[in-house]
């Protein structure tokens, strides 16, 4: 276990006093098993929604949580970069598991978690017939998944981003290899899913998010893996979706992207939104090249049957140009020849 990190005074005193009251107390208890939106927190406490926010924006000023707009939604989550980080987690650490209290607290927030798991079944069950149509036309989802995990290979994973994450499957097959998992997504309902899902999954550390793939919620220079799965076929402009992927790499990170290769079914424009009708190897490797990555490899997976109406899969991975220098301190980045 690592020592623990020294802290000035006055930022463990805040910390002190923020989290030295029981709901708050509880409330850091509930955050410590995933991300939790405000009405959660009101069902679970049975207290108001202005008093549970007025404890919520005490322990945010203190650096104990973070808050993230899902909509018109907000979550919030324990904070894993402020200094007083580590020092919430030993504290939480430190409460008996069996303290009647937090079990209560905890029963209820598995009751929260089934209702929320059912609601977003719901909305996926209306979906799936759809769905079901198109991955019919290609390679099984199995074969897509293998593929992936040959592709991204052991290399270790520091921080994972899964672009246009749906129904978090992506999540739930690549989360548990990266030390952090972020997925985001336009659509505050298939978020819904991905959450039910990704707790159900035994992974509700995950960082969901909803936002403009145009413009992401998340670090610039900070993620060694980005995903982007299924998602290219649906946008007017995938070239800056991909220059928007490419901005939030960390030196040397990689791109993966799972898209169809080209092909002439207009009906999936008609009745499925489509926008484009799969790329090329050539067109997506000048779109990546043109965001400062080289496409390190290129593979497709043919449908299992020939024939009209079948769609081959295709995965492109491309890595940053750039490294980091080996020295103690944070050193500029060079490009490679």
């Amino acid at each position: 276990m690592a020592d623990p990190v020294p802290l000035p005074m006055p930022v463990l005193l805040t910390a002190l006093k923020a989290a030295g009251e029981e709901t708050r107390l509880r409330i850091l208890a509930l955050l410590a098993e995933g991300e939790l939106n405000v009405s959660d927190l009101t069902d679970i406490l049975g207290q108001s929604q202005p008093r549970i926010s007025r404890h919520l924006k005490l322990l945010a000023e203190a650096g104990l949580i973070e808050r993230h707009r899902e909509g018109a939604w907000a979550f919030f989550r324990l904070a894993d970069r402020s200094p007083a980080a580590a020092a919430t987690r030993s504290l939480i650490a430190s409460l008996d598991a069996r303290d009647e209290q937090l079990a209560a607290d905890r029963a209820r927030l598995a009751a929260v978690r089934k209702a929320r798991a059912e609601s977003a079944q719901s909305f996926f069950a209306r979906l799936a017939a759809d769905w079901d149509r198109v991955r019919s036309l290609h390679v099984s989802e199995e074969a897509v998944e293998a593929a992936i995990r040959d592709v991204v290979g052991d290399k270790p994973v520091r921080a994972f981003l899964d672009l246009g994450t749906g129904t978090g499957r992506m999540l739930q097959l690549l989360a548990p290899r990266a030390a952090r998992a972020v997925g985001v997504d336009a659509n505050h309902a298939m978020l819904s899913v991905a959450r039910a899902n990704l707790e159900r999954a035994g992974l509700s550390s995950v960082e969901l998010r909803q936002g403009d793939i145009y413009a992401l919620p998340v670090e610039r220079n900070a993620f060694d893996l980005v995903l982007v799965h299924q998602v290219l076929h649906y946008l007017d402009d995938p070239a800056r979706a991909v220059r928007e992927a490419a901005a939030v790499l960390a030196p040397g990170g990689r791109i993966l992207i799972v898209d169809f290769a080209p092909h002439d079914l207009e009906f999936l424009r008609d009745q499925y939104a489509h926008r484009r009708l799969g790329f090329s190897r050539e067109q997506l490797g000048a779109w990546l090249g043109e965001a400062g990555l080289d496409l390190v490899a290129h593979r497709e997976l043919p449908p299992p049957e020939r024939g009209e109406n079948r769609l081959v899969v295709s995965l492109w991975l491309a890595q940053d140009r750039r490294i980091v220098t080996d020295l103690p301190v944070r050193s500029p980045h060079r490009e490679v020849a």
